[in-house]
């Protein structure tokens, strides 16, 4: 099977898909000696193209050279090896099948990121042009990103900048941390809401965009976010991280025109915010919490102007 890699092999073997002489090996560094028969069972790949056409679309803005979307918790947004279920891209190329010409690898549209369990708003190219035009912002740092987090604890002082260099965890691949010879990373946050010594809501602005910025700087400040099994501890309150995407501000490709848009806050991160307004008796002050539909432009405009 000359087409599969060695992990991918391997992977074969763990699922129990291969048998040497009539037994299923558990382990790759079976010996195999002349005349040995192998069997492997091939698996069953999901039709993702299928899938794709039944993830819902929450389309904030389109036109002929970008879509911008509201994305729900719970979904990646590229393909990554071994993984075969299916994601945003693969959504998107479902129903913008020019989207597939911008180029042959799985990241054809995709400009940035945001995790799996982040909510929010997300751009993505239409055409290899758009592609180019936005990345481009997003490296020389010419975009408008804002986010809505529940920490934990009581965040002294109450606005800050975490300018911290973030890099793979030396110990656990899957992370990221805080290191001397990282990339640089930059976070501002203000906090909106107070709830006793438990959790804040707070407004969270990055000026660049390093995988985990936010769960890491946050964590490394001693409030993690809420809900972050990685970065922190599960919440009572919430069944992922309980960070939401607010804004996102940069220039259309298609008209040279600036443009800033929002996600409204998703059930989830406002039933915890109530339930945590409840439990330590906080009025509301973020209208963007309360169905203000106003309020998410003002509070994210008011982060682009400082």
């Amino acid at each position: 099977m000359p087409e599969l890699s060695r992990s991918q092999v391997r992977r074969l073997i763990e699922d129990g898909l291969v048998s040497v002489d009539g037994a299923v090996v558990a382990k790759a560094s079976t010996h195999v000696g002349p005349g040995t028969e192998v069997a492997v069972v091939e698996p069953v790949v999901p039709n993702l193209d299928l899938q794709a056409h039944e993830v819902p679309l929450d389309i904030v803005y389109e036109d002929e050279e970008t879509l911008v979307l509201n994305k729900q918790p719970g979904l990646v947004v590229h393909p990554r090896p071994g993984m075969n279920a299916v994601t945003l891209i693969n959504a998107v190329r479902a129903r913008y099948p020019e989207v597939r010409e911008i180029d042959d690898t799985d990241r054809g549209g995709i400009v940035h990121r945001l995790d799996r369990d982040t909510s929010g708003v997300i751009a993505l190219a239409k055409s290899e042009a758009s592609q180019f035009a936005l990345k481009e912002q997003w490296r020389t740092r010419k975009t408008l990103k804002v986010y809505l987090a529940l920490v934990q604890g009581r965040v002294t002082p109450p606005e800050g900048i975490i300018d911290a260099p973030l890099g793979p965890d030396p110990v656990d691949h899957r992370r990221r941390a805080v290191l001397e010879r990282g990339q640089s990373a930059r976070t501002q946050y203000r906090v909106l809401e107070q709830y006793g010594d438990e959790a804040a809501l707070l407004e969270v602005q990055i000026f660049t965009g390093r995988t985990h910025q936010i769960r890491v700087h946050m964590e490394a400040v001693g409030h993690p976010i809420l809900g972050d099994a990685m970065y922190g501890h599960p919440s009572d309150l919430i069944a992922r991280q309980a960070l939401h995407a607010l804004r996102l501000g940069f220039t259309l490709a298609s008209n040279g025109a600036w443009r800033e848009f929002a996600a409204p806050l998703p059930d989830d991160i406002r039933s915890a915010i109530h339930g945590l307004r409840v439990r330590h008796g906080v009025a509301p002050s973020a209208p963007a919490v309360d169905g203000d539909d106003g309020a998410d432009e003002r509070m994210a405009k008011h982060a682009g102007r400082r």
